[in-house]
């Protein structure tokens, strides 16, 4: 099976007064169409700098990016950002935001009946039909980002890019919102690849997690498949042997495998258990 997505063997410098930060190092990822990937690690480890890169808004100092048979150089429509932020216009309404992407990526290819009933749809995929015509002043921090979502899916992207998109929600909102995910790329059986700093949503969601390790020179140090059955539901996985054990492997890479790195190379304390309950949730 060809990838959809082909991350292969990225550096990434940065200019500092001091000379080059070297980021990234030798990042090698292929990613399957309908795949959702994980990438988590801990803070600076370069999993933003990764999703910029696939993005198009920043280019490897070395290696490249292939969607689709095609060098990625640049920002396109092929690939959509959800980031923790909505990144809503405070003026329009959920529908007049939604529409913006639609104009922009399908312009004079559909007509005003179809981009009318495509921005709909999309909004009904993220149960947000109900308040299109509302301002996001109007509406919740979780209701914004649902709308984001269905901006992000009207563009038709052959690969979902999401950066802690669920970050700054309340828990039962964001439950809600990992619920929602899962059954939107279970009829759309599209690609994704999130960012996130949460063990358990990334072995609820994933079909694969990426492991980051720490920065500088930040690389890919495990990739764990989640072969839990789908649909999943969070109150059966609860109790699941499998799912405690993807758990555990994903907290002992991170709390320590990576934190003998750190000890080595800045020379940090390591992290005290009530630190590692709190980062780890």
């Amino acid at each position: 099976m060809t990838p959809i997505l082909d991350i292969s063997q990225i550096d990434m410098e940065f200019p500092t007064p001091k000379g080059p930060f070297t980021a990234l190092k030798e990042v090698d990822l292929k990613i399957n169409k309908g795949e959702f990937v994980s990438l988590i690690g801990h803070s600076g480890c370069g999993k933003s700098t990764v999703l910029n890169i696939v993005a198009g808004l920043y280019q490897a100092t070395r290696g490249g990016v292939i969607v689709n048979g095609k060098e990625v150089f640049e920002p396109g429509p092929d690939r959509a950002v959800v980031f923790q932020n909505h990144s809503l216009l405070p003026w329009l309404s959920a529908y007049e935001n939604v529409e913006l992407a639609v104009d922009q990526v399908f312009g004079k290819k559909k007509s005003r009946r179809e981009k009318r009933d495509w921005i709909e749809h999309n909004l009904q995929l993220v149960h947000m039909e109900h308040a299109m015509h509302k301002r996001p002043g109007e509406i919740s921090g979780g209701m914004k980002q649902r709308v984001g979502i269905a901006r992000a899916l009207a563009m038709q992207p052959d690969i979902l890019l999401m950066d802690e998109p669920f970050g700054a929600l309340d828990a039962l909102t964001r439950a809600h919102m990992q619920d929602s995910l899962m059954e939107i790329q279970n009829e759309l059986n599209n690609t994704v690849i999130m960012i996130t700093h949460d063990v358990d949503e990334a072995v609820l969601l994933s079909d694969r997690i990426v492991m980051m390790t720490n920065g500088p020179a930040a690389t890919i140090g495990e990739i764990l498949d989640i072969n839990l059955e789908r649909p999943r539901n969070r109150l059966e996985l609860a109790s699941d042997p499998e799912y405690t054990r993807l758990r555990s492997e994903v907290l002992k890479f991170l709390y320590e495998k990576q934190r003998k790195v750190e000890s080595i190379t800045v020379k940090s304390k390591p992290l005290s258990p009530l630190r590692k309950t709190t980062e780890a949730a």
